[in-house]
């Protein structure tokens, strides 16, 4: 797996690595005392901080983890007071609660939000905080770009491993149905011939795709990206055109609409977003849909997934063109935040998300609980500070890993041969808010126009890239 994951990383110098609601699913189930330890840089007066916890809905056991971190957190750092908030990042309800000032002190974002909440000034500087983090602060340049401003310092943090996005699918579907689960399909005429294998023979639903909270556009750039089309082109003069109507979205969407109508193989339910979707998938209702390669983690502590029916594949890559979305989550500090409650948050953000990398102690210590627990500890990731580093730290965690590593190779062995590439980079979520109605339409209106949607929707995005580049 490490000789892929440097291959793959090999890829992200020349394109912007970002993602959505699903990169903010629940922070790791445990984060280690060992590398936190009180320093001279300690708040001058007591802070009381506010955190990103855990989805709703988490188990017992992982909120047992959480608590538990955050209890020798606050002994290695007498005069910090943490107190968790369960969090979901949903592009529907971010800004209203980011104006309200409903979001804790320390909270996650897309990397695609970053630069706009940079140049917004919503969020704080934290550039003179790197010290704070791992290997002060040397994060792979190429993921650490993205929540730098324009005077190059850095606002938001990288907090959770990139990633890219694949095919989940469901083994013992896959079995009721007559099919291979240890052969998942490898061509997107696959997809759709085992979707209907399994809707017929099981009759959950073979393929589904989210259709709501600017998921349905961020799934259909993703199907996009795997035919070899793009949701925006840029010209030379740096500007941004939409191109939504391109020709593999809308082969991406006639797939759709073929496994919807022709089919009958897309089931009843088409209001999923990040969350629901996990939700039908860990209860046994869907064969397969594509999010990102980490969303197994959640699987278990969100939905109680049982390890033996998960199976993760590559997306079927079509044309010279094509590759694989790829994601990642920041952590941001609220705009205005005192110097005590930002080296607060930068010692949280440490203990909670990074120091398991610094050491085979923080590592182990990271990851026992959650072993002991029973809650995922390995799942597929790739470098946040450098691929050696990932490999040590794998190194050091082998005896725990207790993911389903074996029904994912299907992923892990061809990752690295895949280009990954950047969602839309200007006015992303208000792209993928353009697309969501179409998608939801071709699920719903057997005689959906394609084009005449697809020209509606690229009108739309247009008129908020240009508000973006004014």
């Amino acid at each position: 797996m490490s000789a892929t994951i440097r291959r793959a990383i090999a890829g992200l110098g020349v394109v912007a690595l970002a993602t959505t609601a699903v990169a903010c699913a629940s922070p790791s189930a445990s984060s280690p005392s060992a590398s936190t330890a009180p320093s001279s840089s300690a708040p001058a007066a007591p802070v009381n901080l506010t955190v990103v916890g855990l989805l709703p809905g988490a188990t017992p056991e992982a909120q047992k983890n959480l608590a538990n971190q955050v209890k020798l957190f606050e002994e290695a750092n007498p005069n910090i007071t943490v107190t968790t908030k369960e969090y979901e990042w949903k592009a529907t309800t971010f800004a209203a609660d980011l104006a309200g000032g409903t979001l804790p002190d320390v909270f996650e974002i897309p990397f695609t939000d970053a630069k706009t909440l940079i140049a917004n000034g919503q969020i704080s500087d934290m550039n003179d905080m790197l010290g704070e983090f791992p290997f002060g602060g040397a994060f792979n340049p190429n993921v650490l770009q993205y929540g730098q401003g324009p005077d190059g310092h850095a606002y938001a943090i990288p907090a959770k491993s990139v990633y890219g996005i694949g095919l989940h699918y469901n083994r013992e579907l896959f079995t009721k149905a007559g099919l291979d689960p240890n052969k998942p399909p490898t061509t997107w005429d696959e997809v759709r011939s085992y979707a209907k294998q399994i809707a017929d023979k099981t009759k959950a639903a073979g393929y589904v795709q989210m259709t709501q909270s600017n998921t349905g556009g961020w799934q259909l750039t993703v199907a996009t990206y795997a035919r070899g089309g793009q949701m925006e082109t840029i010209g030379a003069d740096g500007k941004a055109t939409a191109t939504l109507d391109n020709a593999a979205t809308k082969a991406a969407l006639q797939f759709l609409k073929d496994v919807r109508w022709t089919d009958n193989a897309a089931g009843s339910n088409f209001n999923l977003d990040w969350g629901t979707i996990n939700q039908a998938f860990a209860a046994g209702q869907i064969g397969m849909y594509t999010s990102g390669q980490d969303v197994y983690t959640s699987l278990v502590q969100a939905n109680a997934i049982k390890p033996d029916i998960y199976g993760l594949a590559m997306i079927p890559l079509e044309g010279a063109n094509s590759g694989i979305l790829g994601g990642g989550t920041m952590a941001a500090v609220k705009s205005g935040a005192s110097d005590d409650v930002r080296r607060a948050a930068a010692k949280w953000i440490s203990h909670w998300y990074l120091s398991r990398y610094t050491s085979e102690k923080a590592a182990l210590a990271f990851n026992q609980q959650a072993f002991d627990d029973k809650q995922p500890v390995g799942t597929p990731e790739l470098p946040m500070f450098s691929d050696a580093n990932l490999e040590q730290y794998r190194a050091w965690i082998k005896p725990l890993i207790n993911v389903p590593l074996d029904h994912m190779t299907a992923f892990t062995s061809q990752i690295g041969s895949a280009k990954i590439l950047n969602e839309p980079p200007v006015a992303t979520q208000d792209v993928y808010a353009a697309l969501d109605p179409v998608v939801q339409a071709v699920f719903t209106d057997k005689n959906a126009d394609i084009d005449a949607l697809l020209a509606a929707a690229n009108k739309t995005a247009q008129r908020a890239i240009d508000k973006a580049q004014r």
